[in-house]
């Protein structure tokens, strides 16, 4: 890929990760130790969080603490709603969404890492695989996130013994092989002494691997993208109304994938129009290329009609287009969904409504077997969905294509988003 930002931060490749795992398995520990330990904490938090840790009779600096802001959450000592925390090193930048690891904010661990390159899951070395990792696994395989990092923390309480971290890793590795995991590492580590967050431990040395700090940094996620189909779902017409840019069409949206450089053949949907791109614009100047996940505004050889929610894709390589298609749906409302109900969808910029025309079934989420009988799909509730849109929606599967084959379910009435899905 191209180098040429001004900026060399803004040129910093961005990692996205999510925590995941039960209750006190530590995330929000991890997160604050690898804030702590990277230098990323400004005095002042510090300074408050010692004070309320002290203030609380801990031995220890409570490094949780920076990452659950809601009252509610310091009160009972859980993660309740995601906290998204950013950072940088001098090698990458950052973006952690810390999860709920309680069963009813199960929503909340799929918006946290419906975009993560990474998903980091905790395991207790004295507990092992419970249910919520399977639950948290699954999801992971689901939204078909690209590399696993294993954590099996609090090995301090194991007197860091290594046949405890491989007990753990021949369980998990049983249940892997159930799942659509491409990568997985392990890692034995404490989040609160910080045995091999930033540091490697002195405890573990039969440990010869990487420190997770270590390993965020140099995880391969540049080929996570889809460098091959071409989609820019367009997000807005741009016609600036000045004597200088008269003639000036610009049409502007993010590359959902695939390259676009100048010179290419493309097509727009859904009129089929063809045209040749005549210039990739980024913050006013020209570029020689475009890729996932750029904004960028692409100008054409000729006037084409485009508006929002159409999508400019390449001519010979077009996604499906269809009204009838089956989704995997993680239903995010206290209203179950509805057989024959009426919503509407968002997808990449494209907006429509749709009926559910069927539920193939429901998954048991901690044995991962499909239920055909039980069609009550509420809250946290993962199923096989069938549903009919009222326009053609241009898409490719999920498994293909993470941009392009997800969408939103909206309750029309309260404008409240009530479902995730990924087509499948």
């Amino acid at each position: 890929m191209s180098d040429f930002s001004k900026d060399g931060y803004l040129n910093m490749e961005l990692l996205r990760f999510t925590t995941a795992g039960s209750v006190d398995d530590g995330k929000s520990t991890l997160i604050g130790r690898l804030l702590y330990d990277s230098k990323q904490i400004f005095e002042d938090q510090l300074e408050a969080i010692e004070q309320r840790s002290s203030q609380r009779g801990f031995e220890h600096v409570d490094l949780s603490l920076l990452t659950d802001g809601l009252k509610a959450e310091r009160e009972q000592g859980i993660t309740i709603d995601v906290a998204y925390r950013y950072f940088a090193t001098p090698k990458r930048k950052f973006i952690i969404a810390d999860t709920p690891g309680h069963i009813q904010y199960t929503r909340n661990m799929v918006t946290g890492a419906s975009t993560a390159n990474a998903a980091l899951i905790l395991v207790d070395a004295r507990k092992g695989v419970l249910e919520q990792t399977i639950r948290h696994s699954f999801i992971a395989s689901l939204l078909q996130i690209p590399h696993l990092i294993i954590c099996i923390n609090k090995m301090d309480l194991v007197n860091y013994e290594e046949a405890a971290f491989e007990k753990v890793v021949d369980e998990f590795k049983q249940l892997s092989s159930k799942l659509d995991i491409k990568d997985v590492s392990f890692l034995p580590i404490s989040a609160l002494l910080g045995d091999n967050v930033v540091d490697k431990s002195k405890n573990m040395s039969w440990y010869n691997g990487p420190t997770l700090m270590y390993l965020l940094e140099h995880l391969h996620i540049s080929s996570d993208e889809n460098h091959i189909d071409c989609r820019f779902p367009v997000q807005y017409v741009i016609r600036p109304q000045q004597t200088e840019y008269h003639d000036y069409r610009g049409y502007a949206g993010r590359v959902s994938s695939g390259i676009f450089k100048p010179g290419d053949k493309i097509k727009v949907l859904p009129s089929d129009e063809v045209a040749i791109v005549k210039t990739i614009e980024l913050f006013g100047d020209e570029i020689p290329e475009a890729y996932s996940p750029m904004s960028v505004t692409i100008t054409l050889d000729r006037d084409v009609d485009i508006s929002r929610g159409d999508m400019i894709v390449r001519e010979n390589n077009v996604p499906n287009a269809m009204q009838e298609f089956d989704v995997m749906v993680c239903w995010l409302n206290t209203t179950p969904l509805q057989v024959g109900g009426k919503y509407a969808i968002r997808h990449t910029t494209k907006d429509a409504r749709c009926i559910i025309k069927d539920i193939r079934y429901k998954v048991d989420i901690n044995t991962l077997h499909r239920n055909e009988e039980d069609k009550n799909i509420g809250m946290n509730d993962i199923a096989r969905i069938s549903i009919k849109t009222t326009v053609p929606i241009f898409f490719d599967s999920y498994r293909k294509n993470r941009h392009t084959g997800s969408i939103i379910i909206i309750d029309e009435a309260t404008n409240e988003t009530i479902g995730a899905g990924m087509i499948v």
